[in-house]
């Protein structure tokens, strides 16, 4: 293939945008906000997890104190009964059995009263527990937030570059033939790199001195013609640089 001398200096500049968009994508991809909000993600998840469940040992708590206060409002208002009854009782038997059922109602509300307290404490530590693992998911929560503005401010820049770097690709590409592209494109693809200067006889594509042989063919090459690197397969780019 042949090309312009310009044509293929310019896959020089062409290739540094790639270069630049693929750094870009890159850091795009490995901003240390986003490692850092895949860690925290599990942490949150983690946190709101055991938040629920002590949630849920809080309302079982509160359900079972409101069973035993309405078991001491029912042994409550029987006591009460009983002793309206007791007051206008006048049958021994009766007030017998009357003070006995008041001696067991009595006990009853009594162990009640026992159970009511001990729910009551077990609550107040459960709560104790809900309230620090509800500071910690809001600290968390909080911190999710702050990563999450400060990585979508590092894209929002990341993104503006690439458009104008797309932008300057786009523009240098239209100075190109579009069979150059093509090749350079094709060549890019395969193998990680379409263009590369030829400096003294060192490939920017390969980093390596070619052997005489290769650089033989090159010199023999007209300045118009195409030439691979036969170690990177990238385009050499010729200018005065180059050695040849």
């Amino acid at each position: 293939m042949k090309a312009p001398i310009t044509e293929q200096r310019a896959l020089l500049d062409l290739q540094a945008a790639d270069t630049r968009l693929d750094q870009l994508a890159h850091t795009a991809k490995t901003l240390p906000q986003s490692l850092a909000l895949a860690e925290l993600a599990k942490d949150v998840a983690r946190s709101r997890a055991l938040s629920a469940s002590i949630r849920g040992e809080l309302e079982d708590t509160k359900v079972e104190i409101g069973r035993v206060e309405s078991d001491i409002e029912v042994v409550a208002a029987r006591i009460a009964r009983d002793r309206e009854r007791l007051a206008i009782s006048s049958s021994p038997k009766d007030i017998q059995g009357l003070e006995h059922e008041l001696a067991s109602l009595l006990n009853r509300q009594s162990d009640l009263e026992d159970i009511e307290l001990t729910v009551m404490e077990r609550q107040e530590e459960i709560d104790a527990r809900f309230q620090a693992a509800s500071a910690r998911l809001d600290e968390l929560v909080v911190t999710e937030k702050e990563l999450t503005a400060d990585r979508d401010d590092k894209l929002e820049q990341i993104n503006a570059e690439i458009a104008q770097v797309t932008e300057r690709r786009a523009r240098i590409a239209s100075a190109i033939s579009a069979e150059l592209v093509a090749l350079y494109d094709k060549q890019r693809s395969r193998y990680g790199i379409g263009a590369a200067l030829l400096t003294r006889g060192v490939s920017g594509g390969s980093h390596v001195k070619l052997h005489e042989s290769d650089l033989a063919v090159i010199r023999a090459a007209a300045p118009d013609d195409v030439v691979l690197d036969p170690d990177s397969n990238c385009i050499l780019v010729r200018t005065e640089e180059s050695g040849l």
